[in-house]
């Protein structure tokens, strides 16, 4: 008898009158805000506008939601297209079903689309809402729990999962809650990154992809744990080869990139004020900025230094400090 395991939900939809109201499509929303606020909030501490972020989730989120869930049904086609299975029910995204994979790809055209529109780099929206979107995947992992969906093996451990479904290929029993694991795995990444972007200031990308490497160690080692249906190659799970050839590209990017463009972006979008390194000296992206130079040092209008009032010299220790360095945590991020 088990003295101790986390139960399930007896149901994952409630309706209120004809509309139903599912646990999977709140715990997305809830998902969604929270990588908009949280990005929008280090998207400003980088020097950019406030209705950026959400302006491009309005790409992005469509495009993701369309990429996960074609990910899932192309990899798992035998679910909707064989053995009488009805193929209308591929187009049930609130029944689950959304890999992480094709959401992030297709999501990235998206907000590609958004910050071409707006004249911005799209690895500089990347990094401002890398931490967000772990932390999105976190809550969203709990829509897994209301569809008791994506567990282990049976276990009897204290923290086990609780199965009462009989769904599908479902037996009732006592599994590994590999759908916390993977919650708890991407706020441990959303936070990682955060910690390294203020650390090492990270740019051009840098900060996501530091994102999508350390999920993708987690994600090898709880996928290898899911006892779900999966196409396996040479042993292992489809998703455990995704995850080791993206976790490849990421690094393989992060060290080009470190590279080719050290440093971190002085100006993110077109109208944005600059914001300096907050150690007083710039950056290789400032000090090679014009925008930036132009903006942070106001020149003197009269030929030789010369102050407004005419006196020589006037205002330019002032402003020679200026340039040199800005205040303290100018570019510091606000604590999420």
């Amino acid at each position: 008898m088990e003295l101790a395991y986390i139960p399930s939900p007896s149901r994952g939809v409630i309706h209120l009158g004809p509309i139903p109201l599912r646990g999977y499509a709140f715990c997305i929303i809830i998902g969604v805000f929270v990588a908009v606020w949280l990005g929008n909030k280090r998207w400003i501490a980088r020097g950019g506008k406030r209705e950026t972020v959400a302006d491009i989730a309005v790409w992005a989120v469509p495009f993701g939601l369309v990429g996960g869930r074609l990910y899932h049904v192309i990899t798992d086609y035998e679910l909707y297209f064989t053995g009488g299975n009805d193929w209308v029910n591929a187009f049930k995204v609130w029944d689950g079903g959304l890999g992480i994979w094709g959401a992030i790809a297709l999501g990235a055209l998206g907000a590609w689309i958004g910050c071409r529109r707006r004249g911005i780099a799209l690895p500089a929206y990347a990094d401002a809402i890398a931490p967000g979107i772990a932390f999105a995947q976190a809550i969203g992992r709990w829509g897994n729990w209301f569809n008791q969906e994506l567990y282990g093996n049976h276990t009897s451990l204290p923290w086990g999962l609780k199965i009462t479904s009989t769904a599908g290929d479902r037996v009732p029993g006592i599994y590994q809650p590999t759908f916390l694991y993977e919650c708890l795995w991407c706020i441990g990444v959303g936070f990682l990154v955060i910690w390294a972007d203020r650390r090492f200031r990270l740019g051009h990308g840098r900060a996501f992809a530091l994102y999508v490497a350390s999920y993708c160690v987690g994600r090898g080692w709880i996928e290898h744990m899911r006892s779900d249906y999966a196409h396996h190659i040479l042993g292992l799970r489809l998703n455990d080869w995704t995850a080791m050839v993206v976790f490849l590209a990421a690094v393989l990017y992060m060290v080009l990139s470190a590279r080719m463009r050290p440093g971190r972006e002085a100006v993110v979008e077109p109208g944005a004020e600059p914001v300096a390194d907050p150690s007083g000296a710039a950056g290789p992206d400032e000090a090679a900025d014009p925008v930036h130079t132009a903006e942070t040092v106001d020149a003197p209008d009269v030929p030789g230094g010369s102050g407004q009032d005419g006196t020589p010299g006037a205002h330019a220790p002032t402003e020679a400090a200026d340039a040199g360095a800005a205040p303290s945590g100018a570019a510091s991020e606000p604590s999420s």
